[in-house]
């Protein structure tokens, strides 16, 4: 049986402000000097992911979790937060977490499909944490359910668009609206000629 609840706690890592800088350099450009600006990853930043990434790892492994991954599969990524001070922004730690845990590749293929949500927030001082839940979503794609998509594509077996990769299929799967889909019901159903 699949784990499907993933427990975490993480130290309060670098905030989106700290965790990217801005780096001025020169390129010449037909023996043009042209001022250029890239993006870097802060040292704490990386001691952060890194320290992360092997936590994450150990933890999948104990808690023996193991969906396969799957691109069309989103997450509740659940936090509590246990700030040391009361002027911090539980929204501006995200990105660190869910980019080492996208590192991993064992959890999930891309962070676009995480679900942030902030259950609470407390203040300590002495041991300031985040807890952190994530289990994947009831819905899949469009369909508020496995269920509903397993009787959606139940009906596309006997579509004639089926068998060659129906496009409104896999766009319903990955949460495109289409106006093709009403009511989960597809206008473009063709059955096939027997």
């Amino acid at each position: 049986m699949d784990n499907v609840e993933l427990k975490l706690t993480s130290s309060i890592p670098v905030s989106v402000n700290h965790y990217l800088k801005p780096r001025c350099f020169i390129k010449y450009v037909n023996n043009k000097a042209v001022p250029m600006v890239t993006m870097y990853e802060t040292s704490d930043a990386k001691k952060y992911k890194k320290q992360f990434k092997d936590y994450v790892i150990k933890e999948v492994k104990k808690q023996s979790w193991s969906l396969t991954l799957d691109k069309f599969q989103h997450f509740y990524f659940d936090c509590v937060f246990y700030f040391d001070r009361i002027d911090k922004d539980p929204n501006n730690y995200f990105k660190i977490m869910l980019d080492a845990i996208t590192d991993t590749q064992l959890i999930w293929v891309d962070d676009n499909i995480v679900c942030e949500r902030v259950n609470r927030i407390y203040y300590d001082a002495e041991n300031p944490r985040i807890d952190i839940t994530i289990r994947p979503v009831e819905y899949v794609g469009i369909f508020d359910s496995v269920e509903q998509l397993h009787e959606f594509e139940g009906n596309c077996i006997s579509c004639n668009r089926y068998k060659r990769n129906c496009s409104i299929l896999n766009k319903a799967k990955e949460g495109r609206i289409q106006s093709e889909v009403v009511d989960f019901e597809c206008s473009k159903f063709k059955a096939i000629k027997k």
